[in-house]
Parts: structure tokens; sequence; C-alpha cells
């Protein structure tokens, strides 16, 4: 029987009670007639900002061969960097209306969206079907995608105006053999892969046990982190050691600069048992 995450511990969750608290504070205070905390804070969502300069597919596509070259990239093709220059245009246009990515300049977006989802097929080989769980915006199962044209990539985002987002840009780049699941993944998703990626916040426990059930014996599970991921692997173990071995702990960084990485891969050891039958979810796929 597979183990239960009773806690159901999210340190992303955890971190956004605590900076909701001085604001939920203020407002005791006002309604108390106490003073208020003084203000300053960092709010817990930002305005929506807009990008102040927007380049064409044509500059942003020699602007990309240039970062490219100087950053470790310089194997990725032109075709390839050119269907990036216009993934790069279709985020910043979307971004006129609505937040999809807190990063604005074009340089980090080239560096920390394009060369941080490509980079690490140098450190690990990935398996497919593979799906980006928290995929956002896209990242990094499109440009994995634009990298291996001919593998199967599910993208699995449970925000619907993402959703929409990601149907566009499958429609506009032509994108085939890339389905998308409008749905948050958890253990009664029973769609079969090889392998899961995902560069989302959320506790390595929590997703080991969210895809227990559609990734595949032998399978293996590519968690994109930072540098302070050492606390969540032993947790992951101890809930899910049953099932998964962890085979891969790499700390590297985007070439050439101060940005530092850790990739984390578990490999799935032994099926689990599928969930009730009766409580089953054969979620709908928009593929092709």
């Amino acid at each position: 029987m597979a183990h239960k995450n009773k806690s159901n511990y999210s340190a992303y969750k955890a971190r956004r009670s605590a900076a909701a608290k001085p604001a939920a504070t203020d407002a005791a205070a006002k309604n108390s007639g106490r003073p208020a905390a003084p203000t300053g804070a960092t709010p817990l969502r930002g305005k929506h900002k807009k990008p102040e300069t927007v380049y064409s597919v044509i500059e942003a596509d020699e602007r990309l061969a240039d970062i490219f070259r100087n950053h470790g990239l310089d194997w990725v093709t032109h075709e390839q960097r050119r269907q990036l220059a216009r993934f790069y245009s279709l985020l910043m246009a979307e971004q006129e209306h609505q937040n999809f990515t807190r990063l604005l300049k074009f340089r980090d977006i080239a560096l920390k969206h394009f060369v941080d989802s490509l980079i690490i097929t140098r450190h690990t080989d990935l398996r497919f079907p593979l799906l980006d769980l928290g995929t956002g915006p896209g990242f990094p199962g499109i440009p994995l995608k634009i990298l291996f044209p001919r593998e199967k990539v599910l993208l699995g985002e449970g925000v619907q105006k993402r959703v929409a987002f990601l149907k566009k840009v499958r429609e506009t780049l032509e994108l085939g053999n890339l389905d998308i699941l409008g749905r948050n993944i958890n253990p009664f998703v029973v769609y079969p892969v090889n392998g899961v990626i995902t560069r989302a916040v959320e506790d390595m426990r929590n997703t080991l046990g969210n895809v227990l059930s559609c990734l595949q014996e032998g399978g293996r599970v590519y968690f994109m982190k930072g540098p302070g991921a050492d606390p969540e692997i032993p947790v992951a173990l101890e809930t899910w050691g049953e099932y998964y071995r962890l085979v891969d702990d790499i700390a590297y960084d985007l070439p050439h600069t101060e940005n530092h990485r850790r990739l984390v891969v578990f490999e799935k050891i032994r099926n689990a048992p599928l969930p009730n039958e009766e409580e089953q979810d054969f979620p709908l796929l928009e593929g092709e």
C-alpha cells in the first residue's frame, strides 16, 4: 500500500503563509485601534509589469545567438533558436495583458528561462514521454520540445489562462506530439510517462507522491532546484524510499554566470497499487 503524506508539507505554502501574516496583523491592529506595523514589506503578489523593450523575432534570434555562444548553448541549431525567438515574442505579447513571468529583460529571459531549461540536457539523459509538471507559461517544457521535436512531451498546468496560452504556442509554433493537460497532477492521474521534470517550488516529497501513479517503473523524476535543496532529499526518501531511489544529485552553474543550480534525479524502482477504481480520474488530454 502506498505511503500517505499525512502532513502534506509544502515549503512553498509555508513561505506564502509566513508572508501573509504581517498583512493579517496590520488588519487586526486597524480594527482594534492599535498602530499598524511599519509599511515597506514586499507584497505577496506584485503589480502587473510590462516589458519596456520587446525585440522582433529576427533581432531576438540574433541576440539569442550571441548569448547562447557565450553561455554554453552554441550547439543549438539556427532553426531551434528561431523557434525560441518566436516563443519569446509570444510570451512578451501575453505579458502585455497579464503576469506570466517576472523576468522582463531579454538577457534574463534568455539565461534564466532558455539556457536554464536546455542546459540540463548536458547533465542528464531525459526519458520520454516526458511530463513537465507545473509548466506555467511553458518552462522547461516548450524549450525541451523545440530541442526534441520528435519526442512526446506533456505539459501539466492547472491555471486555465496559462493553458490557453500553451495551446496558442503549440498552434503558432506548429509543435507536434505535444499534449497539454489542463489540470493539477495528483495521485489519481494515471497517464503513463517515463519521465517527469519540474522547476516548480513544491517540496520533492509531495511531487514524488503526486506522480506515483503515472510514472512507469524505471522512469525518472528530474527536479530543477536551487542550491538549497538538501533538506528535501532525506524527507523524500524517508517517505517514498519503497518506490524511489536517488540516482543523481548534481550541483552546477549556468555557464559563465553566478547562477547556481541543482539537478536532483529520482528513479522509480517499484510500482505502487493504483488508486481505488471508483476514485480514479482519467484526465482529458488536449492533444493533436
